[in-house]
């Protein structure tokens, strides 16, 4: 053995056979969800059909937001250069950072941190809550995962609690984040509502998600939309074209039932 020589606990790969984890991958194809492969490969346990159907709502509710966020026109300036779909893509992932769709790590070391005090302390959720946050404000910090530029209440939000809840998922950090919001509301004299980021956090959170992982939900669940929006910039718009970041309308199908 080699002093090169180094180990993984992902995937075992061989002539003729291919496993991730442990499982043979022809034989969880057309048996587990893609979500439900995601949670494997991540965490190394194979979830519950309960915890592949959350993870999907996950997905579902960040898979696009428009033209306007700042990976998309990156994305979309990218592709109107003329170049390829991957480096369009790539571009628009490389825009994800602490102020857009960053929000979801940062959300769940809080709500950890609050779990911690609640644990020390023998603290409620609102208690708890109150003095985390009065030392966030000292500090001048800003609690991420909660306001949004357009949404008083993001519909997100509430969907993906309501089927935690349903799916007998919701724990105590959704419970830490509602308690949060009211805090913010208290604090800041208007409300601050729950966004979709701080959302995914709190349920990441009762899944046992590590917060070093956590913004991987959102760029994961945002390169299908980024793949739609280069598609059509280079099959739709001139190229090297001057974007606009909000003169722009939507003029795709109308509102649809489910």
């Amino acid at each position: 053995m080699s002093d090169l020589h180094w180990k993984t606990a992902v995937t075992e790969v061989k002539p003729n056979s291919i496993s991730v984890r442990g499982y043979p991958v022809d034989e969880l194809m057309g048996k587990i969800t893609f979500s439900q492969a995601i949670y494997l490969v991540l965490k190394g346990e194979m979830p519950s059909v309960e915890v592949g159907k959350l993870i999907d709502a996950i997905f579902v509710s960040s898979v696009d937001h428009g033209a306007s966020p700042p990976s998309v026109l990156t994305a979309r300036t990218v592709m109107s250069t003329g170049a390829e779909l991957n480096s369009a893509v790539a571009a628009g992932v490389l825009a994800i950072s602490k102020y857009h769709g960053g929000a979801i790590e940062e959300g769940m070391k809080l709500f950890l941190e609050i779990a911690r005090r609640m644990d020390e302390k023998g603290l409620d959720e609102e208690n708890a809550s109150q003095e985390v946050l009065l030392e966030m404000k000292e500090r001048k910090q800003r609690a991420s995962g909660f306001g949004h530029r357009l949404h008083t209440q993001d519909p997100r939000t509430v969907k993906l609690f309501n089927f935690a809840e349903e799916l007998g998922l919701a724990g105590k950090h959704i419970r830490i984040a509602l308690a949060v919001e009211k805090t913010l509301a208290k604090q800041m004299g208007r409300p601050l509502p729950i966004n979709v980021d701080g959302a995914i956090a709190a349920v990441l959170c009762d899944l046992d998600i590590p917060p070093a992982i956590g913004n991987a939900f959102f760029i994961i669940a945002r390169v299908p939309g980024l793949v739609a929006h280069v598609h059509e910039e280079k099959s739709r718009m001139k190229t090297m074209r001057k974007i606009h970041p909000q003169d722009y309308e939507y003029d795709g199908p109308k509102k649809r039932k489910v």
